[in-house]
Parts: structure tokens; sequence; C-alpha cells
């Protein structure tokens, strides 16, 4: 059965798009057929698996704002059964073109779902806000996974996502689950990694992965060669982090 999931979390540098690709790359290798959807103008996880941002013709902007046939805007990547529905800087301005249109928060929900019968996962890689553009992206999706990084403030601002969770699934998505809490950017080193993952798990229990994503120098270098970690470096820490994500995933699905 077909899964939409976005990843979300209006705090930026928490390791969204790093698990857009890597999970999904993992997926993939598992024989799950996957796409990712690029809905953060920066485009990171188009350029991170491979694209050149400035030669794409279509893009998921083309989709929402000039009903262009995703199929027209689709890119395949290196890994057979993984492609992308690209991003481009356009998208910023998405947002205020889309308050006129009707039902704009459903926009996305309705070039999604023709797509749910090709792929096993759809994953949604969002921008670090609350905004428009998010929204559709939770009204489309059947769950989300949150991803918290290690590090200090690693809470601070999950009251509002999940406020807006809640809204949207009172609103407009009834059936929105949390997929999970996924750690990242943890150190077993350090203390605070210790602190943040104790208070994570005492908070939200059985709603957190119970993989956790370590910090990897492997995992940072991966984009800037527009590969996968599992690409770039399949025995990295942190390729081996993601496949179990996956494997985790699979399971609960």
């Amino acid at each position: 059965m077909s899964k939409i999931i976005a990843l979300a979390n209006q705090k930026g540098g928490v390791g969204k798009t790093t698990t857009a690709i890597n999970l999904a790359s993992s997926l993939a290798v598992l024989e799950k057929r996957v796409l990712i959807v690029d809905a953060d103008p920066q485009a990171n996880s188009t350029s991170g698996i491979g694209f050149d941002v400035r030669t794409i013709e279509n893009s998921i902007y083309e989709c929402i704002i000039d009903n262009v046939d995703p199929d027209n805007a689709i890119l395949n990547s290196e890994i057979k059964g993984f492609d992308i529905l690209p991003s481009h800087i356009d998208l910023v301005g998405a947002e205020i073109e889309m308050l006129n249109l009707n039902e704009r928060e459903l926009i996305l929900s309705k070039i999604l779902e023709p797509m749910k019968e090709r792929y096993d996962y759809i994953l949604i890689d969002c921008s670090p806000s609350l905004g428009l553009i998010t929204v559709n992206a939770l009204t489309a999706a059947d769950s989300v996974i949150i991803p918290v990084q290690c590090e200090y403030f690693a809470l601070e601002g999950l009251g509002k996502l999940l406020n807006t969770i809640k809204i949207i699934q009172g609103r407009l998505n009834p059936e929105l689950k949390i997929e999970g809490f996924l750690l990242t950017m943890y150190d077993s080193r350090l203390r605070l990694s210790n602190q943040v993952v104790s208070e994570v798990r005492k908070h939200f229990q059985d709603m957190v992965f119970e993989t956790m994503i370590q910090r990897n120098i492997k995992l940072g270098e991966a984009p800037s060669y527009g590969k996968p970690a599992i690409l770039y470096d399949a025995e990295s820490t942190g390729a081996i982090n993601y496949l179990n994500l996956a494997r985790e995933l699979i399971k609960k699905s």
C-alpha cells in the first residue's frame, strides 16, 4: 500500500533534506518505489541527488501554478526506483500566487493522489516554515516524520509544529498521523546529545524511532557530490543508519 510521508519541522538545519534523500535512496535499495517531492524553494533535495536546478524545465512550481502534469516534471535518479519531483527558487512566490486559487490547501493532494499507484512511498521534503506549501504537504500526507536534532533547543518550536498538525487533523486531514520523531545529529560522546535523547523519549515515548542518525562527515559531504550517502560511501555510519531507518519504516508500515 502506498504511503505519503511529509518530513516537517519549521526549524532549519535539523536534517529534513538529508533524511528525505537518504531514506528515499535506502528504501529504493530495499526494492521499494520511491518519489521525493521537493517542496522547499531552496531545492536542496533536487541538487543533493545530482540535478542542476538551473536547467530544470518543469518543477513542483509549474505543477501547482500552471497545472503541468507531474509526469512532465519527474526526474529519475541514479538509483532504480527512486525519482524526484524537483523544486525551483520560483516556489518562493507560489504561496502568494496560491492565495487566490480554489481549495488552495488541497492542491498538492490532488497532484499526488494519482501518483500513489506508481510508488510505495512518496516523501515530501518540506521547507523550514509552516506556510501554505507545508500546510499543503501535511494535508496531502498520510503521516509525518519529525526530525529532531540532538542539540540545544531541540524541542524549541516543536509545540508550534504539533499545534499546526493538530489544526490540520481537525480541519483538513483527519487521517494524518505522526509516523515518528527521528533523532538526528546524535553524538554518543556528548552528554548533551544523550540528555536530548532521553528527554525526547520521555516526552514522546514509542513515537520516537528506534534508529538514531549519528553525526557523520560522509552524510555532510555526499550532497556536494550530488549523491545519497549510500552511493557516496555505502559503509559509512550515515548510510547504515538510514538503511536501518528504512527497514524500521517498512516494518511499521
